[in-house]
């Protein structure tokens, strides 16, 4: 046996993963009765469309096409080897009857819905133990509607937790590429329990001020990559997760072997790339790069507290560009609620091998807040080539974590300076090895930051 690196393997995987698929049949919703005037709702279409192309999944697969129009519908469930193809002027409209969202069983590895005790709506599209499955368009739309649920929210007169734009359960070899999915009623795009997941040249809208809005959210899911994404929203940008608390310690299935590349997004609630705070089956082998985060809460962001066991470790984030960012890293060992008392307290997560590199960053409020847990101090944290121009005159403030700094503007706190004598080894991105940390050569933050933040703040 070869073990490769799995840097390697996974900017093959992204390359090599075919974003669209030839499917030898293919229908139009009209056929099926749809009407998309943004009234008549379609659900029984959408139904119907992919229960007859059911019969073609032995036979190559097919594909569902929706041409230009306002598509009302409530949730529907996809098919393996199924392409769902929009217009670029078709809209799929979440329906604002919560009755057209069915109720599903939690999630196992979150013991219960996340926002109530009990079971959740389910997305409105929907999948599950699937392979082969492609959500595509020519920059057409997925509009959840969710401005109805976002009030039900804030009124505390939801039933049940509010369902996603598109989740997929149990399913491998998925494709979501060239959309724009809006206002989504909580998370947008949620792959859960899957591998080889390709996300891909889609757009993410959302109030600024939309509760839990996530972008995209893979969740104990292995060889998954993201790129080339635009997201504007009310939480976190791209936020890693896999389960909560001892349902997650559990169901023991990690998010790992992700990809992430090529970010713009502005969040006021929420950070430019999260983990967590449910992570309680794992987290591991992450590599991000090139994001470019504006306006916004938080840039980068780890989220764990006491209870949550599980691990945080071997994230490499580099080539990083901020602007009007409040915080620019936080770190927080005390975050969030649990799903009941019956937590062990003792349960302590595993904070390790965080790299953070080539990191430009200007209209910065605070530099970093990065914080452990007693008992439990989260090591090898490390920070290299960051230069930021911070307003506070506090720009640091750490506790109960180890780790390393080389040049790094201001100047990093006292927990992560490095001891000349030792030979500091920082986690590299490539899944086995490491690195020393060198002297960087500093790029120039006005060429850095001014060409893709000046087209994001005139978007």
């Amino acid at each position: 046996m070869v073990e490769i690196q799995w840097s390697t393997v996974s900017s093959i995987y992204c390359k090599d993963m075919p974003p669209n698929v030839y499917r030898p049949h293919s229908v139009t919703i009209t056929e099926f009765g749809a009407i998309g005037d943004g009234v008549t709702l379609n659900t029984k279409a959408f139904q119907n469309a992919i229960f007859y192309l059911n019969s073609f999944a032995d036979k190559g697969g097919a594909q569902l096409f929706v041409p230009a129009g306002r598509w009302l519908t409530g949730s529907f469930n996809l098919i393996s080897h199924l392409t769902l193809s929009l217009d670029k002027d078709a809209v799929i409209i979440g329906s604002p009857d919560s009755s057209h969202w069915p109720v599903i069983d939690p999630l196992p590895s979150y013991g219960r819905g996340r926002e109530l005790p009990g079971k959740r709506h389910q997305s409105l599209i929907f999948g599950l133990n699937l392979t082969d499955v492609i959500i595509t368009g020519a920059n057409g739309s997925i509009d959840g509607q969710g401005a109805i649920w976002w009030g039900w929210f804030r009124n505390h007169t939801l039933n049940y937790t509010r369902p996603h734009l598109v989740e997929l359960m149990y399913s491998t070899n998925v494709v979501i590429s060239n959309l724009t999915f809006k206002n989504s009623p909580f998370w947008n795009i949620h792959p859960v329990y899957c591998s080889q997941v390709l996300v891909q040249h889609v757009t993410i809208l959302a109030p600024l001020n939309s509760p839990n809005t996530d972008g995209v959210s893979p969740d104990s899911s292995t060889n998954v990559c993201i790129n080339h994404c635009y997201v504007r929203n009310g939480d976190d940008v791209i936020v890693i997760k896999s389960g909560w608390d001892e349902y997650g310690i559990s169901f023991a299935q990690p998010s790992s072997n992700i990809s992430i590349s090529d970010i713009t997004g502005e969040t006021r609630g929420g950070a430019g790339i999260a983990f967590g705070s449910e992570m309680s089956g794992g987290i591991s082998e992450v590599r991000a790069v090139g994001l470019r985060i504006v306006n916004s809460l938080h840039g980068i962001r780890i989220k764990t507290a006491p209870g949550r066991g599980g691990y945080v470790k071997n994230v490499y984030i580099a080539d990083v560009s901020m602007d009007n960012v409040s915080m620019a890293i936080r770190i927080t060992g005390n975050y969030g609620e649990h799903p009941d008392d019956k937590y062990d307290r003792t349960a302590l997560p595993v904070i390790s091998n965080i790299t953070i590199k080539d990191v430009v960053g200007v209209n910065i409020g605070v530099a970093g807040i990065l914080e452990g847990i007693q008992g439990d101090n989260f090591s090898n944290i490390c920070l290299s080539n960051v230069s930021l121009s911070v307003q506070s005159a506090h720009p640091w403030n750490c506790s109960l974590i180890e780790g390393y700094s080389n040049s790094v503007i201001p100047e990093s706190c006292e927990q992560l300076k490095s001891n000349c004598r030792q030979t500091p080894i920082c986690y590299d991105g490539s899944g086995s090895s490491a690195m020393h940390v060198q002297q960087p050569r500093h790029t120039s933050s006005t060429s850095r930051l001014l060409n893709p933040l000046l087209e994001l703040a005139s978007f």
